[in-house]
């Protein structure tokens, strides 16, 4: 593992989101590829979704507020400005990912795996995490190319045993000698 290292997102221009010192970089980490850069969905106000949600239907959910689709925006222009562009963008089906995901980098494969783990059993959380961590494992094997995630908090903190995610904040991942998914560096908003 290389170690965690936090950037400041919110209130700076996108193309002058700080990068990491040298031996920290994030861009070329991604240039390098054989990652996965797993973002939280933006500002989404609330806790949880309503009783009664569903799925397709935004009306139903926590949705991204003014400052949400503004961060999601800010982290798209930042990747674009330096021409980084991920061979795959996959979503949770929630509204609030798949809005994260499109204002950021356009349209995603929705990927349920990715899923609020309160939208689901205990044995499909299992299931889908034991995926996630397979689809880590598969990516660090394609050098030169990275992928971009969005899900949840909860699916994040699962993944590599992490807490205190905030909205807009990455993890950029690649596995292990062991198989499972390392954090490399932490994108924080501030």
């Amino acid at each position: 593992m290389i170690g965690r290292r936090e950037l400041l997102l919110a209130g700076l221009a996108a193309p002058a989101w700080p990068s990491l010192a040298a031996d920290q970089d994030v861009e070329a980490l991604l240039r390098q590829g054989g990652v996965v850069i797993a973002f939280r969905h933006a500002l989404a106000p609330g806790t949880f979704d309503p009783p009664g949600f569903r799925f397709g239907d935004c009306d139903t959910q926590r949705n991204l507020s003014d400052e949400g689709r503004a961060q999601a925006r800010r982290i798209g222009e930042w990747f674009a400005a330096r021409s980084l562009k991920p061979a795959r963008m996959r979503s949770s089906p929630w509204c609030r990912c798949v809005d994260t995901a499109t204002l950021a980098f356009g349209t995603p494969e929705v990927e349920p795996s990715l899923g609020s783990p309160r939208g689901y059993s205990e044995a499909t959380n299992a299931e889908s995490i034991r995926k996630l961590r397979q689809a880590v494992a598969a990516a660090s094997m394609r050098r030169g190319s990275f992928e971009v995630w969005v899900t949840h908090m909860f699916v994040l903190a699962d993944l590599v045993d992490a807490s205190g995610i905030g909205s807009s904040e990455g993890l950029l991942l690649r596995a292990g000698a062991d198989g499972r998914p390392q954090l490399l560096a932490r994108l924080a908003p501030a």
